[in-house]
């Protein structure tokens, strides 16, 4: 049995919301200890009786005394769950007892998928992540380690870094973009959710890691193979191969099939991605099966290829490219077909789990972090580039993103706000126009004048003297 060390170092400034906050990462060392956890108790069964079952890998007690004592101690919500979602335990005031999406009618597995996200962050960015819900509650987790990675994890939250009516009028006016009922129903059970400072939170996230960090045990036990989907691969795989074998000249590699699976992958379509690459693999094993070499290449080929689709359709860049290098010197280590068929169906697994699983998460996630940085900075100048760079994406990608998530593009919820806030400068009425077009943003005042009129229905004149006319009245 191994435990795993932690041995702190900063974070890298490219590493997102991490890095904004300043946070120290972690790397994770294996050195030589006692057995400390038993296997744990079995999961349910996953389809009909007699498949696969999963054991826990991680000392659920242990977890709980930890979630419980995390939340007593700090006042926050603890929740413990698995990496699917599926809560344990919940102490204090947490996203079970949250009502905030029923009072928007919104529903609760978005909040699902985004702690799920969080929690694939996390593990990627040295174990801790702070990120923001659908609704725009905050929240930071750290990841309980199984020998395959994330088993579960503890979330810390929900609660908000600003204040109140600042949450009410960005969030939940602004974004959220709530109904005036849904509204009065979410400033009530905004009454029940803390208030953190943005310096706070950044230590209970260590606080909490160095809390977990001891969970974290690689067992000494290797994981289960699922080998009902290994025996359903290699049936695949050998029908395939028995069909190439009726033809009477030996069949050139199937180059529609290459590209109609990369389609798969840009739609996420799991299903067919996997018949897909198994009907490749047979059509390389059928070609070049002699060869072990050969076939080695050509399946790294594919999986370049794969991976650059990902990247073409919103799949992190970075994470993608460092996958695909981490592969290329696995699949060298193979020495039989059987077991590099195996490691191929993981590998599919993979990207098409880390990749494409919580994409609406990530996006609502990326969306966040523009928008609160529009409204921080709305007064200085703004363009899509420079928002793009911020959340390491390009700016084609972010623009089309962020009209699917707000139903606006990016330049019009810009001119939104800026609008929003011009109109809380137009109450006073000792403030020139120039001034208050400057403050907003807008270094052209013909042009603030232009873009307040479109937003607004209304010229920043005749919106101030219907608001001065409202107050004599």
């Amino acid at each position: 049995m191994v435990k795993r060390r932690l041995i702190p170092y900063k974070a890298d400034a490219a590493q997102p919301v991490n890095a904004a906050f300043g946070i120290f990462c972690f790397n994770v060392v294996d050195v030589p200890n006692e057995k400390l956890y038993d296997k744990g108790e079995k999961s349910s069964a996953r389809g009909k009786a007699g498949t696969q079952m999963e054991y826990e890998q991680f000392d659920r007690r242990l977890a709980r005394e930890c979630a419980k004592a995390f939340s007593q101690s700090t006042g926050l919500g603890c929740t413990l769950s698995d990496k699917t979602g599926r809560a344990f335990d919940e102490y204090g005031y947490g996203c079970e007892s949250c009502g905030m999406c029923a009072a928007a009618g919104a529903s609760h597995d978005r909040c699902v998928q985004a702690h799920i996200y969080g929690m694939t962050e996390a593990e990627r960015f040295g174990g801790k992540y702070i990120y923001f819900c659908p609704m725009g509650l905050t929240c930071f987790v750290s990841p309980i380690l199984g020998e395959g990675g994330a088993e579960a994890k503890i979330t810390v939250g929900p609660f908000i870094m600003v204040e109140k009516q600042d949450f009410i009028a960005c969030e939940l006016t602004e974004n959220v973009r709530l109904t005036e009922a849904q509204k009065q129903a979410a400033v009530q059970v905004l009454e029940n959710i803390p208030f953190v400072p943005t310096e706070r939170v950044t230590q209970l996230s260590v606080l909490l890691f160095m809390a977990v960090g001891f969970m974290n045990n690689v067992s000494a036990e290797n994981r289960m193979m699922e080998s009902g989907h290994s025996e359903e691969l290699q049936g695949q795989i050998t029908s395939y191969i028995l069909e190439l074998k009726q033809e009477e000249a030996p069949p050139p590699y199937p180059f529609e099939k290459e590209h109609v699976l990369l389609q798969c992958v840009a739609r996420k379509d799991r299903d067919g991605a996997r018949r897909l690459l198994n009907e490749l693999l047979g059509a390389i094993l059928f070609v070049d099966g002699g060869d072990m070499e050969l076939v080695k290449s050509r399946l790294y080929e594919l999986l370049v290829l794969i991976s650059r689709t990902a990247i073409e359709n919103g799949a992190d860049a970075e994470h993608t490219m460092r996958l695909s290098h981490e592969y290329r010197y696995r699949i060298g280590a193979f020495t039989t077909i059987d077991s590099l068929c195996l490691w191929l169906a993981g590998v599919v697994n993979h990207f098409m789990d880390d990749l494409f699983r919580f994409s609406d998460a990530k996006h609502a996630n990326i969306i966040h972090r523009c928008t609160q940085y529009i409204s921080a900075n709305y007064k200085e100048r703004i363009t899509l580039e420079d928002t793009a760079r911020m959340v390491y994406l390009s700016p084609a990608y972010l623009s089309r993103i962020f009209k699917q998530e707000t139903g606006v593009t990016f330049n019009e919820y810009l001119n939104r706000v800026r609008v929003n806030k011009a109109k809380e400068l137009l109450r006073r009425r000792e403030l020139r126009m120039t001034d208050i077009s400057l403050a907003v943003g807008y270094e052209d005042q013909s042009y603030f004048t232009k873009v307040f009129k479109r937003v607004a229905g209304m010229l920043p004149r005749e919106y101030r003297e219907k608001i001065l006319v409202s107050r004599k009245d």
